[in-house]
């Protein structure tokens, strides 16, 4: 499968890249939790949970199409579906917009799994239109009472969640509305509210979501994507009302003040993949180690 997920690439002239496994910075997304690392001088480092600040400098400086498959690592994340080290595919495409990359990120995955045909079948929806349909819920008006009720959270639930809207979506979402998707085919959901999209551009036509989607086998999500924000100032406002400051990723801002080019890009797993490819729910069954805890 990562040979198929190579050819891809190659036929498509996306130009494979190698980044460091360690930042001075964690993710710049607070809803990603990053490993830290101590040396002996006392400095400390991260993993990187994505290639995406490395891969968007070399976008700045002036590479064309770029991939990369590597290794990466989120604290807090172990399950069926989760691994704290996990392989990454993640690639950015110059110029495309929300409709070309869903296009692209589609036709990948058919290749990866060697079936063209899936391609051709995909189910389209927005992220609101999509909790109307499987919810009766609206995405800007649902209370957090509703929310609540809709995806049947009990006392303990509510007290750890408490007023977090964009965690009672994300908990909607994952229980609610995506195990209602089709079966044996993929699910493309787009334009996500514009606070669960950190580095991405807001909609053109409407800035209270943004130009990010994800796509889903059946309930599984493979692949999360958007258009990326190129504007430096909005991306430093963005950090500091969501981030400390000493966790806001500098390099990150450089790039962007350095011209970042109208791009796309796209961030998939791959033990994902391989879990569809061999008809399981349990990412175990796909990794032939697992971490201790």
């Amino acid at each position: 499968m990562l040979e198929r997920a190579r050819q891809y690439f190659a036929a498509q002239h996306v130009l494979s890249v190698d980044t460091p496994a360690m930042a001075p910075f964690p993710a710049p997304d607070a809803n990603i939790a990053s490993f830290s690392v101590g040396s002996q001088s006392g400095a400390k480092t991260f993993l990187q949970t994505s290639p995406e600040i490395h891969m968007k400098r070399l976008l700045a400086s002036g590479y064309p199409d770029i991939y990369s498959i590597c290794r990466v690592f989120r604290d807090g994340e172990a399950g069926k579906r989760h691994c704290p080290e996990f392989t990454l595919a993640e690639w950015y495409r110059l110029g495309f917009g929300l409709p070309e990359i869903i296009s692209d990120t589609v036709q990948f995955i058919a290749a990866c799994l060697d079936r063209p045909g899936l391609a051709d079948n995909v189910v389209h929806y927005n992220y609101r239109e999509a909790f109307r349909i499987f919810a009766g819920l609206d995405t800007f008006e649902a209370s957090i009472e509703e929310l609540a009720e809709c995806s049947d959270a009990d006392a303990r639930l509510k007290s750890e969640l408490g007023t977090h809207r964009q965690a009672w979506l994300d908990l909607a979402m994952s229980t609610v509305i995506a195990p209602q998707f089709e079966r044996n085919q993929l699910t493309v959901v787009r334009h996500y509210p514009a606070d669960q999209a950190a580095l991405a551009r807001l909609c053109p036509d409407d800035s209270r979501v943004a130009d990010r989607f994800e796509v889903f086998f059946a309930d599984l999500e493979l692949a999360n994507g958007y258009v990326e924000l190129t504007d430096v100032d909005e991306q430093r406002r963005r950090f500091e009302k969501e981030l400390e400051m000493s966790c806001i990723d500098t390099t990150l801002l450089a790039a962007l003040d350095a011209g970042l080019p109208d791009c796309a890009g796209v961030a998939l797993g791959i033990e994902r993949l391989q879990m569809v490819l061999d008809q399981t729910d349990d990412i175990r069954d796909v990794v032939t180690f697992m971490a201790e805890h």
